[in-house]
């Protein structure tokens, strides 16, 4: 099977969109199927063979985040060849409701189209007052998938249908079989995400960290990814700041190390989260996992089972539960076991055979994608119609 994939956001700015669609892309070109991603990215950003840059993408305020996005009439274009040339049987977007290449891609194509919807905001005016623009587009979609249960009902509070729920894929054996790094082992707090993002909730991390180093002073807390350092520890005593260690930005491999050597992973966020990849991942290796009590995150950690939950940006509970878990290890020994279970349904072998499912239902008896003419010979046009804009 000819499969184009697209993706919204930055190739070069690593997220959890991005890191599920070169998975999935990997996972369709091992099983032999022929694969192209498009994607913004920097003209100096490495790409893998799979992956056809769009151009430079820019940052755009998005559900309580800056995404970088690629939209305008020359992007338009480059979404159009590349439909031509790659003549596939079918497209997943990825965000189409996103102001990105997916909704381009909509527009441009028409055939069997998947698209995907991570996005999970109950309130989001932007999408609302988008619908009438949106429309034209979804209508075209053969077929939708959720991420979650959450990101499903935004779909269907914001903009109508229905979509069937396939969580995000997790390579288990990579995370399970990591070696752990002696120097990031013993007394160990893990937290890995953006450090100037404050919905990814390392600020009710640190909080919490003076309570949690009163009880067990010897604890470490390992921090890997991309921020101000300084800032992220400017409200910590000056006493305690040695005990943080900021890893910076880290491979694949030592994120997967990272999460086979903490003692206890700690999901802190606060908000827009319509998944957890992070979680599946820390389960996948072993972690034991105490997260905020989102409902996505509950969803996926079982509603507790797999995995301790706390308050919302409720530091002194945090605080209190992390304490708990660093103190006994009968516990953390039983959420490990629990989460090594539970995680299995994660696995890309499950996940990709889901979708791949999808894609064979609406290919069934169907002509392949096209690019669809009505959207406007070379781009420009079109988008301008779409966008209620005069002529020049």
């Amino acid at each position: 099977m000819r499969i184009g994939i697209v993706c919204p956001y930055s190739w070069d700015v690593p997220g959890g969109v991005q890191f599920h669609i070169r998975d999935l892309a990997e996972y369709f070109i091992r099983l032999g199927h022929e694969v192209s991603v498009l994607a913004p990215a920097d003209d100096d950003t490495p790409l893998p063979p799979y992956v056809v840059s769009a151009g430079r993408a820019v940052p755009v305020p998005y559900n309580g985040s800056v995404a970088r996005l690629n939209f305008g009439f020359l992007s338009a274009a480059r979404v159009r060849r590349w439909l031509h040339d790659g003549e596939f049987d079918v497209i997943h977007i990825h965000e189409p409701a996103s102001p990105s290449l997916g909704l381009l891609s909509c527009w441009a194509a028409q055939g069997p189209i998947v698209a995907t919807f991570h996005t999970s905001n109950p309130r989001s005016r932007a999408m609302i007052a988008a619908y009438a623009i949106l429309q034209a587009a979804l209508e075209k979609i053969s077929a939708r998938i959720a991420v979650s249960e959450y990101a499903r009902r935004t779909l269907v509070e914001h903009l109508g249908g229905d979509a069937v729920v396939i969580p995000n894929g997790v390579d288990v054996d990579f995370f399970a079989k990591a070696e752990p790094r002696p120097e990031w082992q013993g007394d160990t707090i893990g937290f890995i995400g953006r450090i100037d993002e404050p919905r990814k909730g390392l600020p009710v991390l640190m909080k919490a960290l003076p309570k949690i180093l009163s009880a067990r002073p010897q604890t470490r807390l390992l921090v890997a990814g991309r921020g101000d350092e300084e800032e992220a520890v400017e409200t910590l005593p000056a006493e305690l700041r040695s005990r943080v260690e900021f890893l910076g930005m880290i491979t694949d491999e030592d994120k997967a190390r990272l999460l086979r050597s903490v003692d206890l992973y700690v999901a802190p966020n606060t908000g827009g989260e319509s998944f957890g990849i992070i979680l599946v991942e820390a389960m996948s290796a072993g972690a034991p996992v105490l997260a905020s009590d989102l409902d996505a995150f509950a969803q996926v950690l079982d509603q507790g089972a797999a995995g301790e939950l706390f308050p919302n940006e409720d530091a002194h509970a945090l605080a209190e539960t992390a304490v708990r878990l660093l103190e006994g290890p009968a516990r953390r020994t039983e959420l490990r076991e629990r989460g090594t279970n539970h995680v299995r349904r994660f696995d890309w072998s499950t996940v990709g055979a889901d979708i791949l499912s999808v894609y064979e239902t609406v290919t069934a008896g169907a002509a392949a994608v096209a690019t669809d003419e009505r959207a406007g010979g070379g781009g420009g046009s079109g988008l301008r119609a779409r966008l209620g804009l005069a002529r020049d």
